[in-house]
């Protein structure tokens, strides 16, 4: 499982000298890319999600410098969407991914070929903790289950002693 830590410098546009220029110029215009469709159609915690993603994408070493910026942008937004339910009505922000695709300027089938790249290369999964939105971290189970003796439990449920227990762990 790929870890996204919570409290670490962001990108903010300007990726890592240690990247190569054509890599840095093309994470540079995903990210001003997510930020952009973020901030006209989702909310800030999305942005910010869309923005360590896409630094991710170098990280993990997927070909972001082939392939349309676009592309590659639409991917990181459709996967912390799929993550999150964006196209659940019942949230919201609320978008469907012909919108998402739409807001891009490519087909869905591009948006989702590289959404599934990255879901797949990040080991994602719906409600994935590391890529939850933090308005739904309270109500995510996953975020609260705990291996105690080979059993998973709801850390909320446990005896005081396994809550310490996952305290000391998770220090």
């Amino acid at each position: 499982m790929t870890k996204r830590k919570k409290n670490k410098k962001r990108v903010s546009k300007q990726p890592g000298k240690d990247i190569p220029e054509e890599a840095r110029q093309t994470l540079t215009e995903i990210i001003e890319l997510t930020d952009a469709f973020c901030q006209k159609h989702l909310n800030e915690e999305y942005r910010e999600l869309c923005e360590d993603m896409a630094t991710m994408l170098y990280a993990v070493s997927l070909p972001i410098e082939k392939g349309r910026p676009t592309s590659w942008a639409s991917g990181v937004v459709h996967a912390i969407g799929w993550v999150n339910f964006l196209q659940d009505p019942g949230q919201s922000p609320h978008m469907t991914s012909e919108q998402v695709a739409k807001g891009f300027g490519v087909s869905q089938a591009t948006m989702t070929t590289k959404s599934k790249i990255i879901r797949d290369e990040l080991g994602l999964f719906q409600l994935h903790p590391d890529w939850c939105l933090s308005s739904m971290l309270e109500d995510n189970p996953l975020v609260w289950m705990l291996e105690v003796n080979a059993f998973i439990m709801d850390i909320r449920m446990a005896p005081r002693e396994a809550d310490r227990k996952s305290t000391r762990l998770n220090s």
